[in-house]
């Protein structure tokens, strides 16, 4: 006869080790590896570079046609001695920026917003996105002239940090494409009223200093000018302050 203390010992034993069976070769509750994908990169943030052109017209009678504004990495738009491109040609004789504001060169461009009368000044915004840009130049017409024009070119900004600024007074030049003959005909400022950009080339062909102009008080008495229109070097005062 098996005693029940026995019987209960062996159905003890008996039940851990089914237990044990089972929890060993049973269902696992490993969890299954997964896969985690990374984050996708934040889209790059453009870096705008931005800044102000302040600029004043320092002449007594010379009205300054709209501006030219231009950032770029290389070139520049006129060289002393060299013949002057069709789009400077184009500006220095009928004030028309169009041109040379989309010549190769041109990363960023803006027109001011008209005429610059004398002694008046305006402030330029120009910026361009992910390109710091090297230069900086402008040019305007002196439009009571045949071809004079005034500006810089190729003037280095690269190490102008924010809130910094660059000062500096312009002289005036000769495109070299229209003969000074002072006509009222070939005056296309309000003092002439005449024609502006004609692309027959009648005078020495190359950029130079500009000798100024006579005027019909000083003896030239075809000349539409008076002693009010004549200028002294500097013609324009500009300051470029980078902003952003």
């Amino acid at each position: 006869m098996i005693s029940s203390n026995k019987f209960k010992n062996t159905s003890i034993a008996l039940a851990i080790g089914i237990s044990t069976i089972l929890m060993g070769c049973g269902g696992s509750d490993k969890k299954e590896d997964t896969m985690v994908m990374p984050d996708p990169p934040a889209p790059a943030v453009p870096v705008n570079y931005a800044y102000t052109v302040k600029v004043v017209n320092l002449t007594t009678a010379q009205p300054m046609s709209p501006l030219a504004v231009v950032l770029h990495d290389e070139g520049e738009l006129w060289n002393i001695g060299e013949m002057a491109s069709d789009s400077l040609e184009k500006l220095a004789e009928s004030g028309d920026n169009a041109d040379v504001l989309a010549e190769s060169i041109v990363l960023s461009g803006k027109s001011g917003a008209g005429i610059l009368m004398p002694g008046m000044s305006e402030m330029v915004e120009i910026n361009i996105e992910d390109n710091m840009p090297m230069y900086f130049s402008l040019a305007t017409m002196l439009v009571n002239t045949n071809d004079a024009f005034t500006g810089t070119t190729a003037m280095d900004i690269s190490n102008l940090a924010v809130d910094e600024s660059i000062s500096l007074l312009t002289s005036s030049y000769d495109s070299g494409t229209e003969k000074n003959s002072e006509l009222m005909a070939t005056i296309p400022g309000p003092a002439g009223g005449g024609e502006g950009y004609n692309d027959m080339r009648d005078d020495v062909d190359y950029v130079a200093m500009h000798p100024g102009v006579i005027s019909k008080d000083d003896g030239l008495t075809q000349s539409v000018l008076t002693q009010d229109h004549r200028f002294d070097n500097p013609t324009l005062s500009i300051t470029i302050t980078r902003v952003e």
